[in-house]
């Protein structure tokens, strides 16, 4: 049993429990060597040690700065460890908690980052197989400073637990935490595949979609759980919220977000754009990545139609045009906002801004 304040192979120092996911156990650990934080990971009990190993080799051989580095793997007491980089934030999944949704800027500057992430695994010949908002790693706050793909280790094991369920029948009709959680995100080719199948990297791209999907709309694609692979077989998917595109400011950035989804969730992998694809695309759109930062809205004037919001330093005017999403601020519920701030007289402009949930 690891313990606060153990030290792992002489090396790395137990802070605390980080968390525990369907395949693994996670602290956050100080490496005593280079003096820096690092993830320390094992897997739960019953988990064969000769399948980890495989799965941190083939994790090592990405490296980009959207993915979360495999930095060591070793066995101690017959116990095995993967080392990786630890990242100071919450998941994407946590973060989602507080946002409901993103804005199309915020969510093109989301997408982009993961689709060089993922580009770089594809290149380097690894396919991730469990994409989803738990496994992705954001700083902490609004900023969004870094966001990094975690788990391509635990996931190449995940993908030999899912093949295994597969081949004792239904994988979709599985009680595993593990299968139930991925489902919502899970391209068809891994909820009914059969035995032999081999799953390729059109796979990521398509949960890349329906992260995104989540991501601008708040909700899932296919719902979850059972209800999403009865969906994704039926192809009933939910429709596009018509908010994404009654603004005219955010429009031209919705739809563009909106086709290159549409194609991620393409039913035939064959029809999906590769991560290169997408990469490619992603340079192409115009979106903004300034600073965010939270605040809360103190006034409305003209009839609601604008008002002001008191930020970190200062207080900026916003428009209602300017905010994105089913819910609009008021000063009883929903004052506290998420904003990018402008230069502007009197006072800077909000653009734009979407109500924070919690």
């Amino acid at each position: 049993m690891i313990k606060n304040g153990d030290i792992v192979s002489q090396r790395y120092q137990v802070i605390k429990h980080a968390g525990k996911g369907g395949m693994q156990d996670v602290f956050l650990a100080r490496d005593l060597k280079l003096d820096i934080d690092v993830a320390l990971k094992t897997p739960l009990p019953g988990l064969e040690a000769k399948r980890f190993s495989s799965s941190a080799k083939i994790a090592a051989k990405v490296n980009h700065h959207n993915v979360a580095k495999t930095l060591d793997y070793f066995e101690e007491n017959d116990q095995v460890f993967l080392v990786e980089e630890f990242v100071h934030g919450e998941t994407l999944e946590d973060k989602l908690e507080h946002f409901g949704l993103l804005d199309p800027h915020f969510s093109a500057c989301i997408f982009h980052n993961l689709a060089k992430g993922i580009m770089a695994s594809h290149q380097a010949g690894v396919v991730h197989r469990d994409l989803k908002p738990s496994n992705i790693m954001v700083t902490t706050g609004v900023a969004f400073e870094q966001v990094k793909i975690t788990d391509f280790g635990i996931a190449s094991l995940t993908n030999e637990f899912f093949a295994e369920v597969a081949e004792s029948g239904d994988l979709t009709l599985s009680t595993s935490g593990t299968i139930r959680g991925a489902l919502p995100f899970m391209a068809p080719e891994m909820m009914f595949r059969k035995k032999g199948d081999v799953i390729k990297s059109s796979a990521d791209i398509w949960s890349l979609g329906a992260m995104m999907f989540k991501l601008m709309t708040g909700i899932y694609p296919f719902g979850v759980y059972l209800e999403a692979a009865v969906n994704v077989k039926g192809g009933n998917r939910e429709p596009w919220p018509s908010f994404m595109t009654e603004n005219n400011q955010f429009e031209p950035l919705a739809l563009a977000l909106q086709n290159i989804t549409d194609n991620c969730l393409k039913y035939s992998p064959q029809e999906r754009p590769t991560a290169k694809d997408l990469v490619g695309i992603c340079e192409e759109l115009c979106y903004l990545s300034a600073p965010r930062e939270l605040g809360d809205v103190t006034k409305f004037i003209q009839n609601g139609y604008s008002g002001f919001i008191n930020g970190e330093d200062d207080v900026s005017f916003f428009s209602i045009e300017s905010v994105y999403g089913p819910t609009r601020p008021d000063l009883a519920n929903n004052s506290k906002v998420c904003f990018s701030k402008f230069p502007g007289n009197p006072r800077g402009r909000a653009h734009p801004v979407i109500v924070w949930k919690k």
